[in-house]
């Protein structure tokens, strides 16, 4: 089993620790929070040591989970590097490009792995069709959320958006070309609302909406491609598919005649979508990538591209 210690004790911290504690692949070595006392609580709850400073918990676990607020992602992560251990960090992966490359570029010295935490590539809902998407040439992504004074030590594009940034990233295979936006503060002293138009040289388009001060919750994205639509909504774990196939045995949801004389069979389907638990699904993927010695599946490139993007669109705001 992998020792594994937590640095960071709230909410989200929390939730890691709960997981890490209750997993076959891991012993739980400790945690640390520059907050002693939350570290002296949650120990209690968990009954797991707690440690008053994070070199000594680092000295003796195989694995760190950075589950600190964004700023302190790169100190944290450079002492794990430093010490030849396996790093899992929170998303973003650090507030800015300089400090998330140097962690690219001090990890191509040690080879140890790391990945993000973009949960949403582990959301039954996504797995369940990622499969599916081939190729989209639009996409429309709506991520809202009623107000949490949690994570307002960023922009909501840092807060929110970045998931669906990495959701797309991961789905389009091209370089990007062009990138406008526009954000607005409306409660906090950084954008809460924004959205996102994201051009890509293969001719994709991507409209992305983020909000951390909306009346409801919604994570929806529909990806449009030739011959087909897919629905994801992450929040209710639940996925749609509407497609074309005319070669198709099957009875179809309805049939459309075109003005060209033609007829288009239109089919209807929701994949079977298990339920799971998602923190500690890319735990254990994370696990087995060391076991494996295996990409992680959100590795530190992708988190450094959907942290760029993310850049991008938040400068954009000013132009």
């Amino acid at each position: 089993m992998l020792q594994a210690g937590v640095i960071g004790c709230g909410h989200l911290g929390k939730f890691h620790i709960k997981q890490l504690s209750e997993s076959k692949r891991y012993q739980l070595s400790g945690v640390y929070d520059k907050d002693l006392d939350i570290a002296r609580v949650v120990s209690k709850e968990f009954n797991c040591d707690f440690f008053d400073n994070s070199d000594d918990l680092i000295k003796i676990s195989d694995v760190i989970c950075i589950v600190t607020p964004t700023p302190f992602h790169f100190t944290y992560a450079k002492e794990c590097i430093a010490s030849d251990v396996h790093v899992f960090i929170e998303k973003p992966v650090c507030d800015n490009l300089n400090d998330s490359n140097e962690l690219i570029q001090l990890n191509k010295k040690r080879n140890l792995k790391i990945q993000v935490g973009h949960i949403e590539r582990f959301n039954p809902a996504f797995t369940s069709i990622k499969n599916k998407i081939n190729n989209p040439m639009f996409i429309e992504s709506h991520r809202l959320a009623q107000f949490n004074p949690r994570g307002t030590d960023v922009s909501v594009v840092l807060d929110l958006m970045i998931h669906d940034i990495d959701i797309i990233l991961s789905s389009v295979d091209s370089e990007i070309k062009k990138i406008s936006s526009s954000g607005v503060s409306v409660i906090s002293s950084t954008p809460d609302i924004a959205n996102a138009r994201i051009e890509f040289e293969n001719g994709c388009v991507a409209n992305l909406t983020a909000s951390r001060v909306s009346i409801k919750n919604m994570r929806k994205t529909r990806f449009f491609q030739t011959g087909k639509y897919i629905s994801i909504d992450f929040l209710n774990k639940s996925s749609e598919i509407i497609e074309i196939d005319n070669n198709s045995n099957e009875v179809p949801l309805m049939k459309l005649d075109l003005a060209d004389g033609s007829t288009k069979n239109i089919f209807f389907s929701k994949p079977n979508i298990k339920e799971n638990n998602a923190i500690l699904d890319e735990l254990n993927s994370f696990a087995d990538s060391i076991a494996n010695d295996t990409i992680p599946i959100v590795n530190l490139a992708d988190a450094h591209k959907a942290l760029f993007v993310a850049n991008e669109i938040i400068k954009n705001f000013n132009t």
